[in-house]
């Protein structure tokens, strides 16, 4: 079996090489035939005289897994349930809690609720650790694990422990349902059109047209401008944040993606004609906005577009590609940086608002302690960056605890002040 199970891995590796240019250095691959065989002898040793029955599926799956989880925080091994899983969720349908999660210090991190699911209306909050599922520890297990473990029947109940700053660790019952995400939502606030996304789903696009038609047909030319927000918006797929963004530009680049080969920069660029007729737009972000989301600030803030107004984005520069196995298993692998317009990576530092405005007092003490991408572990580096660059500043703090969303409010004043000074400006 060692043999046989060593020739695999080896055609596996020589196949992988050529896929580019040959390394020439036979030391080299003497030293990675070595290292195969002391893998392929440990497999066999495990097989053999572990004190339990092992799969041999499970020993290769979970040591695949543990190649993948060593690289990045967002590289890592799925299961053919666990593609199936994800490739439900794309789609904007699947069935769970409705958390966006990572995993960070052995424990399972919420990144952001999804609006209306069990795990929003409980109050689950980003940032929160689940440090417990049904009685039993987290700790150890893998995020595909620890998902696997939250997910079940539409109906069941499910306990977690949530251990949250400031108060002491306390359970949730929540019961599990189909989870239909809704992605984009819409309603006019007077004269301007709110329009909040709250993930990248292969119906993103479509539920955004939607909305600013909607929005043009109830306001009709007493419309002054759009707020998008996307507070706490994880991400999602690279071609719906950049078909959103192509939704606000007339032109240029949207955003570039580059691999460890130079020759592959792929770029993506606007196509003419801007659905919100040039009107102002002011973008809401704060650290729960990851990815994709940091895609479409990114772009707009580059252009002039658009006004960013809140905190500090979290910061994931990087792109992962899933690539299916023959098993029905896949791998996601991150494949490239992706960087704005003007050409900076926002990985580890995110987006820096152009207006800090901060919900409340309570929130701005938390600040200090924010999540970001460059906080988990083993996460990249930011490639644009000198060693010892200090995070700047933003100016225009402000915060209140007399609205309900005081950042929103001020998102609308704003609109407000450009509508008008665009107004002069035609006349």
């Amino acid at each position: 079996m060692t043999r046989i199970f060593f020739v695999i891995l080896c055609a596996s590796a020589i196949a992988l090489s050529t896929a580019r240019p040959t390394l020439a250095d036979d030391k080299f691959a003497d030293d990675t035939y070595r290292q195969l065989e002391l893998f392929g002898n440990v497999f066999e040793r495990v097989r053999k005289d572990y004190v339990e029955d092992v799969s041999d599926q499970d020993l290769i799956e979970a040591a695949i897994n543990g190649m993948l989880t060593s690289l990045d925080p967002h590289s890592s091994f799925l299961s053919a349930k666990s593609f199936e899983d994800m490739q439900e969720q794309t789609k904007g349908e699947f069935g769970g809690l409705g958390i966006e999660v990572t995993l960070e210090n052995g424990f399972v991190k919420v990144v952001s609720p999804i609006d209306d699911t069990p795990a929003y209306d409980a109050g689950l909050q980003p940032g929160d650790y689940i440090t417990g599922i049904d009685g039993d520890n987290v700790l150890g297990l893998t995020l595909g694990e620890a998902v696997e473990m939250m997910r079940g029947p539409v109906d069941t109940d499910i306990t977690i422990t949530i251990r949250r700053e400031g108060v002491e660790a306390f359970d949730v019952t929540l019961t599990r349902a189909v989870i239909q995400i809704r992605s984009v939502r819409h309603r006019v606030e007077g004269d301007v059109g709110y329009l909040r996304v709250t993930s990248f789903t292969e119906q993103t696009q479509v539920g955004l047209e939607n909305s600013i038609e909607s929005i043009k047909n109830e306001l009709g030319g007493l419309l002054k401008g759009y707020v998008l927000d996307l507070r706490s918006n994880p991400g999602g797929l690279l071609d719906q944040a950049v078909s959103v963004t192509d939704t606000f530009l007339d032109r240029g680049e949207i955003v570039s993606t580059r691999t460890r080969y130079s020759e592959e920069t792929e770029r993506r660029t606007a196509k003419k004609g801007d659905l919100t007729d040039g009107l102002p737009i002011v973008v809401l972000i704060n650290d729960g906005s990851a990815s994709a989301s940091e895609i479409v600030a990114g772009a707009l803030q580059d252009h002039g577009r658009a006004i960013i107004l809140g905190t500090k984005s979290f910061g994931k520069g990087s792109v992962q590609t899933i690539i299916p196995m023959q098993d029905s298993s896949a791998m996601r692998l991150t494949t490239a940086r992706y960087y704005t317009p003007s050409g900076r990576s926002i990985q580890g530092t995110g987006i820096e608002p152009d207006i800090l405005v901060v919900p409340a007092t309570v929130e701005r003490l938390a600040a200090r302690n924010r999540r970001s991408e460059s906080s988990l572990r083993g996460a990249l580096t930011n490639d644009t960056l000198d060693d010892d660059v200090p995070e700047t500043e933003t100016a225009g703090e402000r915060t209140t605890e007399d609205v309900d969303d005081y950042q929103l409010a001020r998102a609308l004043d704003l609109i407000q002040g450009l509508a008008l000074y665009r107004q002069n400006l035609i006349n």
